[in-house]
Order: C-alpha cells, then structure tokens, then sequence
C-alpha cells in the first residue's frame, strides 16, 4: 500500500475539533499546551469551545486546523499506522500542515508561519471588499472563461464540477447573476471573510515574504504536491516561494489528488475535520481507496494490520 496524507483547509473546522484527542490522549493535551504558550492565546479553547464567530476568523481558524492536522499525524504516527505514508499534501492551509509533518520545519515554526500567513490575510480582507462563490457543475475550461468575462479569478480547482471564484464583492455578485441566467446548474456566494486566493490578496505577500525570509527550510521526507501548481516540490527554495505564491496562487486540489496517484498512491488518509476531502477524491476518481481521521475515536478503532 502506498499512503498519500491529505490535510484540511479553512473552512473545514468545527466547534470542539480536536477536544476528545486531548481528553483521551497525553500527547495532544502536550501538543495544544505547547500551542497555547507559543500563540501566547489559548487555541484550545477556541477550538474546542468556540464560539464558531471566533473559531472562523481567519487569524485562529488557521493556527487551529493546523494544529488538529499535525496532532492528528502525530496519533497515527504514534500507533504505528503511518509506516507506509509515502506522500503529504493539504489544501490550501493544509500545505503548511503537509510540510509540517515532511519535517521541512518543526510544529513551532509551522505554527508561526500559519499564525502570521493568517494575521496577514485576515488584514488583507479587512483593508478589501472581497467576496468568493462557488460554481457547481460546471468544467474547468468554462468557468475560466466565465471568469476572464468577469474579471474575477478561480480560487479553488477542489474536483471535477466543483469550482470557487473569488474577486471584488460586486464583481462576484454580478458573477453569480450572471451565471444564473447563463444556465449553470449551480453558483452561490460563500460566507468567507474575503476574496481568498486572488488579486487582493496581494497586500499580504511581501510581508509574508519578509517573515520567511531567515526561517530555515528542509527538503520534505514525503513526496509534496504543491497546489500552486499541482506538481511535486521538493526545493527548499522553490517551497518558500510557493508558501508566497499560494496567498494569491489558485489552489490546484484536483490536480494534486490525481498526480499524486499517478505517482503510485493508492490509499488517502484525510487528517482534517468533516471529511471534505475525503469526498473531492471521490468526486475526482471514485476507485481510489480513502479513510478519515478526525476524532479519537476513529484512531482509537484502527490497528498497524489494518
């Protein structure tokens, strides 16, 4: 069996994520404190109690969904379960999680990088009018067009037919009418903070530039797939460029998913919250064999013979 690990992005948290693994686990409650002390705030509580106001803003749903993933590896890794990882990826935010556990930098600096990647963005959405829909049903090539006509950008390439857009708030909302009387089986505005992944964006990248520029990257022990592009990375290099580029790059999900079984991975462990991902491979080939892990339970209930 060759094992691709995939990791969530924002938008995939949930009130109490992460709350049964420290209740049942000495080595999550060591995570999260160790999480807590460095952020100098207390994620665990907003993670695992909310409220869901907070628990989305973009400065603490990142650090949070990183710090699931991460623990989550850490669990399965513990049990022995990971012997046959071959591969890391994560959508979006869940890129920072894959290097993480690639050890092209340790859980600390993963958890400066996220919490400053989100500091940045969540400023860059408060100084923009932003806004981002997403476009169901409807190819790649279409809605590339539809976006050109538009002037907005695709955002998220998550899997066959499922498509987010992102650009200025009355720009989407022209958009989103606009696709409506066009016919397309489905497109709606999505309640985000801001237009992710796109032109406005672009206020937090030379900061975020500047902020990377003396952390000292390795070479990742799994093979990454990045989603500026869809292609392996391994330059520690290239890496620090695209953890810039992804602020403002289009998230090619689909294109990693299908690399990365190209490449021999023939089983996907989702490490995120509420099994998104796990649902995109399926959307995008439906024989590729998948598991979820999210609560303890779930780990609890696997075994290395599995």
């Amino acid at each position: 069996m060759n094992t691709a690990l995939m990791f969530s992005g924002q938008g995939a948290h949930k009130v109490g994520m992460g709350k049964d693994l420290c209740e049942n686990s000495p080595l999550a409650r060591e995570i999260y404190d160790r999480a807590d002390q460095l952020l100098g705030w207390k994620l665990s509580d907003f993670s695992f109690e909310g409220p869901e106001e907070m628990l989305i803003k973009t400065g603490i749903c990142q650090p949070a969904l990183f710090t699931h993933g991460y623990v989550v590896y850490k669990l399965l890794e513990e049990k022995g379960f990971l012997s046959e990882a071959t591969t890391a990826m994560g959508l979006s935010l869940g890129e920072v999680t894959a290097f993480a556990v690639s050890d092209v930098y340790d859980f600390e600096t993963g958890l400066k990088i996220v919490a400053e990647r989100g500091r940045l963005m969540q400023e860059a959405c408060e100084t923009s009018d932003g806004a981002m829909a997403a476009v169901i049903g409807v190819d790649r090539e279409t809605v590339a067009a539809f976006c050109e006509e538009h002037d907005v950008e695709m955002a998220n390439l998550n899997c066959p037919g499922q498509i987010v857009i992102s650009g200025e708030t009355a720009k989407i909302e022209a958009a989103v009418e606009a696709g409506k009387a066009q016919g397309f089986r489905r497109i709606m505005t999505l309640n985000v903070a801001g237009a992710y992944h796109s032109r406005l964006m672009r206020p937090a990248c030379e900061p975020f530039k500047e902020f990377l520029a003396d952390i000292e990257l390795s070479k990742p022990k799994y093979t990454v797939f990045s989603t500026t592009t869809g292609t392996r990375i391994s330059d520690p290099e290239d890496i620090r460029k695209a953890l810039i580029a992804a602020l403002v790059s289009p998230v090619y999900w689909e294109d990693c998913m299908v690399a990365a079984a190209a490449n021999g991975a023939d089983m996907f462990y989702e490490l995120g919250v509420n099994g998104i991902l796990k649902g995109q491979l399926k959307r995008t080939n439906k024989d590729l064999a998948s598991a979820s892990f999210e609560t303890w339970k779930e780990i609890a209930a696997i075994s290395v013979e599995c």
